[in-house]
This record gives structure tokens, sequence and C-alpha cells, in this order.
């Protein structure tokens, strides 16, 4: 198959989408003329025109309110947020309208609109552009909440989001645009709500998604040179999440790792363990550890983030740690 980015998996999908119905739209700061502050737009508005790739004012709220009411009279809006950290101030037309319309109209307005952009810290952007902000979005009701890790992913999920008549929130990993993985040239998809399971291994489950997956490879790499051999689960879609996937692994392994970007308190690692304790209690031989941000705004200074951070290390001392290899 042929090796592109993440971002180009990104640009694939939105042409392949907006070809196949002229319902689709792009709409966001800087999507048109520039090709996207990450680029991921790059030659949607000479191909569609600026009906259809539509650049706006510095308003998230606006224009997440213009592609709410899109939405609600037949299109297909997607609503890209130049990072997640921005999309705060559209947060009220996220929650209290795209997520409730189909409920309060009693079914009469489906809400078919993919909110998506960048999540997460990238280096040295400090505390106020580099949160996560899943655990938040997989609390509201009405939201599905997709958390792809490689391109292929990316792509499949991106298809499969915008043909959904949910509200889709789609988090990119603002790490991840320049990595490469396959991506096959014929059309596909990956369905929502659906885990993958990236590697195999009898000794204990990580389970991950996002950019963690990376680093969730890494450690399994690593792991394996001392024969210790992992599961990686990396659950793509985390509202819905695929229980069943974190089940089949945890029975097998007896061991879970949870590794997540965000914060510890209330974070989606949280939900994970309280799923496995509650479905696999009498399966566990350790109880499960969790991995993720410190809990501090991110700092801006190399070594403080670097600290901060969910990471290599951090992972393989708690996959030992389960396995009582490590106080």
């Amino acid at each position: 198959m042929p090796v592109i980015t993440y971002r180009d998996a990104l640009n694939q999908a939105l042409r392949e989408e907006m070809h196949k119905d002229d319902r689709v739209f792009l709409m966001g700061e800087e999507v048109a003329a520039y090709n996207g502050a990450y680029k991921v737009s790059k030659g949607l508005l000479e191909e569609f025109g600026e009906m259809r790739v539509v650049d706006t004012p510095i308003t998230e709220l606006g224009f997440a309110g213009v592609g709410v009411g899109s939405a609600m009279v037949g299109l297909r809006p997607v609503i890209e947020f130049m990072t997640w950290n921005f999309a705060l101030l559209a947060i009220d037309q996220v929650v209290n309208a795209a997520a409730k319309m189909l409920y309060m109209s009693g079914g009469q307005y489906p809400m078919p609109i993919v909110f998506r952009g960048p999540n997460g810290a990238a280096l040295q952007l400090s505390a106020q552009h580099s949160q996560a902000f899943e655990s938040w979005l997989a609390h509201i009701p009405g939201l599905k909440v997709v958390v792809p890790g490689t391109p292929y992913d990316a792509k499949g999920l991106l298809k499969s989001a915008i043909r959904d008549d949910n509200p889709v929130v789609f988090l990119e990993g603002e790490m991840l645009y320049n990595t490469k993985g396959e991506v096959p040239d014929e059309e596909y998809l990956v369905p929502i709500g659906k885990a993958d399971l990236k590697r195999e291994g009898g000794d204990c489950s990580i389970i991950t998604s996002g950019k963690m997956v990376l680093v969730a490879m890494n450690a399994a790499d690593q792991l394996a040179k001392e024969g210790i051999h992992i599961d990686v689960v990396d659950l793509r879609t985390i509202r819905p999440m695929d229980t069943e996937a974190i089940y089949a692994s945890v029975r097998k392994t007896n061991r879970a790792v949870v590794l997540e970007e965000g914060w510890e308190i209330c974070g989606i690692g949280a939900q994970v363990v309280d799923y496995i304790q509650r479905e696999c209690f009498d399966d566990l031989d350790a109880p499960v550890v969790r991995v993720h941000q410190a809990d501090v705004p991110m700092p801006y200074a190399k070594a403080l983030e670097k600290a901060a951070k969910p990471d290599l290390a951090k992972t393989i001392a708690a996959v030992k740690k389960v396995m009582y290899l490590e106080a």
C-alpha cells in the first residue's frame, strides 16, 4: 500500500467525501487560501471553490453555529478548529446545540456535522495551547468522539464521521500530522465505535488512543526485547467505546496499563479502569495502572514539559509495575 502522512490521509478523506456528496463543505479559520493551519485542506479551494471551502473570521462560536444551522437544513458541514484549545469559545454550540438538537427536536433534526482539529500538546506551545479535551467532550450524550492515531485510521474514520447523521467530534493528534503509515488507494471506511488490536501479546494489555498509540507501540517494541509481550488496544473511538475489545484483551493477559494524553482527574483512563474493574475484576492478577499527564498546566520550559507528558519511559515502568518487575 502507499505510505502517506496523517495530514495527507485526512486531506484524501475530505476530497473523496466532497466529490461523493455535494452537501459536504469545509469551514474554518484559514482553511481556504492558506490551505489550513496544518495544511490538511491543501488544494481543496482550487478544486471545490469558495462556496464549499469557506474561510471564516476568528469567531469560533459564530462559525460553529453556522455549521449547526446548515446541518439542520440538510447540509453536511465539516467545521475545522485551528486547535481544540480555541474551540472552548464554541463549546456552547457543540454541547448545547449540536449534541442535543436531535433529542430536543423529537428526531426532526438530524445533525450530520463533524467538528475537527488538532488536540493535545505539541512542542513548547505552553499551557493554553497544549490541552487534551477528549474527556470533556466524551462526557456529553449526543456526541460521538473519535481519536485516530494512524494515517489509515484517520482517513477511514473521517470518511465515516462525515457520513454519520450524528455530531462527531474528531480529535487529531497535533504531533501526528507528519507521521506516516500505509493507506490503500481503494476506498474504505473504519467504523466508528470499533477498537483495533494494533499488536498482540499475552503478558499485559496497554489500552490507549490517539497519539499515545505510537508511545504504546514503541513501548511494546522495547519490552519485547526483554521477553515481555504486549497487547496494544487502540480504542480509536472513545464515545461510543468498544468495551468488548478491552474485556477480551484483559481476560487474555490478566494485566492492564491505561495510557492517555490527558490529565488524571476524570480522565478517559478512569472510565476504562471502571469498565475493567466491573467486568474483569476476577481476571486481574494486578491492579490496573494509569499513565497520564501530570496534574499541572502544561509548562513552557522544555525539560518541564517533558516531565509533565506521558511518555515511553513512564509507560514501560507502568507495565513492569503491573508485572511486579519494579516497585
